[in-house]
């Protein structure tokens, strides 16, 4: 880009080059018209390197505003799977599942404590003489309702499958993966950069979907979760929010 306005200034400044030279030696009659005409080519250029400045900056704001919006839902998405995944040991395979988890489910209240008991078993080994053991007991307290410990008062959890500023939904896969021959549930939540983004300039678009870098979200989509590895974070800098 900086290479561009480097070349649309140089083509200003031989603009007004020439609009002197036209005003110096060229016959009196043709001065206006080509005057005209370059100042006009002039104006062009100028308005063609001020976008090639400004448009990218608009682009940025725009981004990472939509990049926030999207990234608190994948957020949601990841806690309430996160939950799905403690009280019934696997992910929701889609949005309707886990909506109605969120609307049903309780947490189960416990408290644990010690407590000594006469272990039998030695108790008769040692011919009578009395032996203990440790135990942890578990009290089962009460329950609380899931959705009131994930999200309060709110209902948003009802919409946090649609991408923001768009009318797409998150697309979103559970399962299990085999790591040491063990199956362990996954998950992952996804949209494209270009959904995000669908009214924006195509090649900047192009641009943000090469992204690598620290700071910013790498790859062509944003994304929670994985079906490739054994993780629950997002693809996001901290910047963007807690991508864990």
């Amino acid at each position: 880009m900086f290479k561009i306005i480097l070349i649309a200034v140089a083509v200003i400044l031989v603009t007004i080059g020439l609009v002197w030279l036209i005003d110096k030696f060229i016959p009196s009659k043709m001065k206006p018209v080509l005057t005209i005409a370059l100042w006009v080519l002039i104006f062009f250029l100028g308005y063609q390197t001020f976008m090639s400045v400004y448009e990218p900056i608009q682009f940025n704001k725009i981004k990472n505003n939509r990049y926030k919006a999207v990234i608190e839902n994948l957020i949601d998405i990841r806690d309430a799977q996160l939950a799905h995944q403690q009280v019934t040991g696997k992910f929701a395979p889609n949005f309707d599942n886990l909506v109605k988890f969120l609307d049903t489910a309780q947490y189960t209240i416990t408290q644990r404590r010690d407590s000594t008991i006469i272990d039998e078993e030695l108790t008769k080994r040692y011919g009578g003489v009395e032996t203990t053991k440790e135990i942890t007991i578990i009290d089962t307290l009460g329950f609380k309702s899931v959705k009131d410990s994930l999200f309060k008062n709110s209902d948003r959890y009802r919409t946090m499958m649609n991408v923001p500023n768009t009318d797409a939904q998150f697309e979103m896969k559970a399962g299990l993966l085999e790591q040491n021959e063990m199956q362990i549930p996954v998950f992952e939540a996804s949209v494209k950069k270009k959904v995000i983004l669908h009214d924006q300039n195509k090649d900047l678009i192009a641009q943000e979907n090469q992204v690598i870098a620290v700071d910013g979200v790498n790859g062509d989509a944003l994304r929670v979760g994985s079906m490739d590895e054994v993780k629950t974070n997002g693809n996001w800098p901290k910047t963007y929010g807690d991508s864990e």
